[in-house]
């Protein structure tokens, strides 16, 4: 079986991919994984780099998100270290140098689990990327901050830290931005210790409001930051703020930072696996386009054609996630601006028509203090809404079959005691999701939508 027939039976690319393997259930679909694993190898020595003009480094395009790191097959909250060590082993053999962790990723284990695989390897053949993820007011104390900070280098067996970022600005606003960085004098501190040479990069990670990304930016002639990491993709181009009304265009971002000549790196290419589970009339287009690539190559190489962009991550927490991801960047395939404009227009355009939850299943929401899987229920709310399969009118033909199936895949993907139903409306989640969705709002919804399919009485999806 040729790569392009293994791709119809995947039938999405990177999120196919993890259906398949986490419960394959045809024959067929068990050996096109198998003998993909076989024919399909990324090549090695041809891995797209980047310059960063500031240090010097050759920074490889694909950047090793590692916030959805594997776990053992007999146990979901135990971390396949092994594993670990065997994909990171490979992205190095791959060319892939830059890995992106955080004291926040994998329930305060990434870093932990990240030093110990790379650890195994020279220093000189990785960077690393790590954040001052102090989000709960209770670390904002300078001693709490600056704790947090060396506890990283402890975690990540290292003496310096090649990339630092300030976590998430924009959450909570210019108030949380002081308290986490400026009134503390943290901020002071970190530059200090680049100086030193403790750090070799200093910048930021952006979500949320606006006015603190164009506050930090103005400030540019004092911190002198060295990169910034946005949220870029071809929906969030020109469409964030109608996906999330306080999300920003890519476009207005990129461009800012471009203007500075400083450096992009850029997270959620697939905006939470969205971009690559897109509904199935546009993913047979972009087939048609280009066969012998995933649906999920598009955004990857969307996301790596701009000339200002250092490196672009992604969190694979399978080996075929990071060999289909290695092929779309060893090497890299730019984008026409023909192509760009397709993505832009007609694909976005009717994307942004269907009208998901923005949830990336990044899991900062988690764990919810009442047991409620949120990221379980919106991924499952939105794979059903992104295939055309939400139940909507009774007297559509195919209502009885969406009902049955939609609430069936609930139960199995969602424990009930953890569905929306559960939820108190505390709120404690929502100060923490980078993409500001009003948590306890959608959950609701979604309880409202759950109880009218059991009680039979939907008329209308609201949602949509």
């Amino acid at each position: 079986m040729d790569r392009r027939n293994f791709l119809k039976i995947l039938g999405g690319g990177t999120l196919g991919t993890a259906a398949v393997l986490t419960g394959c259930k045809s024959k067929s679909e068990s050996q096109a994984v198998e003998e993909y694993k076989k024919q399909v190898e990324p090549p090695v020595g041809k891995m797209t780099y980047r310059k960063n003009k500031s240090t010097g480094d050759n920074v490889s395009l694909l950047g090793y998100g590692m916030m959805r790191l594997p776990t053992k097959a007999d146990n979901d909250n135990e971390f396949d270290q092994d594993m670990i060590n065997k994909q990171v082993d490979y992205a190095i053999e791959h060319g892939l140098n830059y890995f992106d962790t955080s004291p926040a990723y994998c329930k305060g284990l990434s870093e932990r689990c990240t030093g110990i695989a790379l650890s195994r390897h020279q220093r000189s053949e990785y960077l690393i990327a790590t954040k001052l993820s102090n989000f709960s007011p209770d670390t904002w104390s300078r001693e709490a901050s600056i704790q947090m900070y060396h506890n990283s280098m402890k975690e990540l067996q290292v003496d310096y830290i090649d990339y630092y970022l300030l976590h998430g600005i924009g959450m909570g606003g210019m108030e949380a931005l002081n308290g986490r960085y400026i009134d503390n004098g943290i901020l002071d501190y970190l530059v200090e210790e680049r100086k030193a040479g403790r750090i070799r990069n200093l910048g930021f990670s952006y979500h949320g409001d606006i006015k603190v990304f164009d506050y930090l930016l103005s400030q540019h002639s004092k911190y002198h930051w060295d990169f910034v990491q946005i949220e870029l993709n071809y929906l969030d181009w020109n469409y964030a703020d109608e996906i999330n009304d306080r999300n920003t265009d890519a476009s207005y971002l990129y461009a800012e930072l471009e203007k500075l000549a400083i450096p992009s790196v850029i997270m959620e290419p697939l905006l939470g696996g969205r971009l690559a589970n897109l509904p199935q009339y546009l993913a047979t287009e972009l087939k048609k386009r280009d066969p012998e690539r995933s649906v999920a190559s598009w955004a990857f190489r969307y996301a790596g054609t701009p000339k200002g962009v250092l490196t672009v991550l992604s969190g694979m927490t399978y080996m075929e996630h990071l060999k289909d991801n290695l092929l779309s960047y060893c090497p890299l395939k730019p984008l026409t601006e023909a192509e760009c404009n397709y993505l832009h227009g007609e694909v976005a355009e009717r994307i942004v028509g269907v009208q998901a939850i923005p949830c990336n299943d990044c899991k900062y929401c988690m764990p919810c203090p009442y047991g409620i899987d949120i990221p379980g229920i919106f991924v499952h709310y939105n794979k059903c809404k992104n295939e055309g399969t939400l139940p909507r009118l009774k007297m559509d033909e195919e209502y009885w079959k969406l009902r049955r199936n939609y609430l069936i895949g609930l139960d199995r993907a969602v424990p009930r005691l953890r569905q929306a139903d559960h939820c108190i409306g505390c709120g404690q989640c929502e100060p923490h999701c980078p993409q500001n969705i009003r948590i306890p709002r959608e959950l609701h919804k979604i309880s409202e939508f759950v109880e009218a399919l059991k009680q039979n009485s939907i008329l209308n999806d609201k949602k949509g």
